[in-house]
């Protein structure tokens, strides 16, 4: 008998996910742990479930849900994270997949493409449409990411950059360090100019992928 897949559900819309979570739980082998309507909660979820699966809108209140890959790969390496989009984009999926995602689907997909999708995954294989293939996009070579280069963060930044990732407020790494919040932020300042970035997100997008290139040795 397969194992059973913990999943956590994360949709704007209050609907559709019900619905989602009627389809998943008709098979044998999943079931929803927990679901929610804002990326932050979905942390949380994540956290505490370490679900197997996480079905993710790609538009959250807080934003996009590029912001809230790396940070669940981050607390849950072995999660699979799909994207739920009305975008049909090869474009789109290149950079969630580069970000750490397994999978996109779009949300006008049937109940046995989001399945066959998961039962893919479970075979260690991902799913993309056929069309795809004979697109332009999916021609063109994948660039080489800004992230590859070496980026010098000294121990403290680092160490700040770890903690924003976990999602620790600034307040509480400052005591952490015993700073200043000031000090936090002329830290965050110098942190950003060193990873390109310009917001929070950004930056955290940015670390947790090197931080993960770091790890492989790519």
């Amino acid at each position: 008998m397969k194992k059973v897949w913990q999943v956590v559900i994360i949709d704007i819309h209050p609907t559709s996910m019900l619905g989602t979570k009627l389809i998943l739980e008709e098979q044998q082998d999943l079931t929803v742990r927990g679901m929610t309507s804002t990326g932050t909660e979905g942390l949380d979820l994540v956290n505490t479930y370490q679900p197997d699966l996480i079905l993710m809108d790609y538009r959250l209140p807080e934003g996009q849900a590029d912001q809230y890959i790396a940070q669940m790969k981050n607390l849950s390496a072995h999660s699979h994270i799909i994207i739920l989009t009305d975008e049909d984009n090869v474009k789109l999926f290149r950079h969630l997949m580069s970000l750490g995602a397994s999978g996109m689907l779009s949300k006008q997909a049937s109940p046995s493409q989001l399945i066959h999708l998961i039962s893919g995954l479970r075979e260690g294989h991902v799913s993309i449409p056929l069309s795809w293939l004979n697109s332009a996009e999916w021609a063109q070579p994948v660039e080489s990411p800004t992230e590859a280069r070496v980026i010098e963060l000294s121990e403290t930044e680092t160490f700040i950059m770890e903690r924003i990732v976990q999602g620790v407020t600034y307040d509480k790494i400052a005591n952490e360090i015993n700073v200043s919040r000031r000090s936090i932020d002329n830290y965050l300042r110098k942190i950003y100019v060193k990873l390109e970035v310009s917001s929070r997100a950004q930056a955290i997008e940015r670390y947790a992928l090197h931080a993960r290139q770091v790890k492989t040795g790519s």
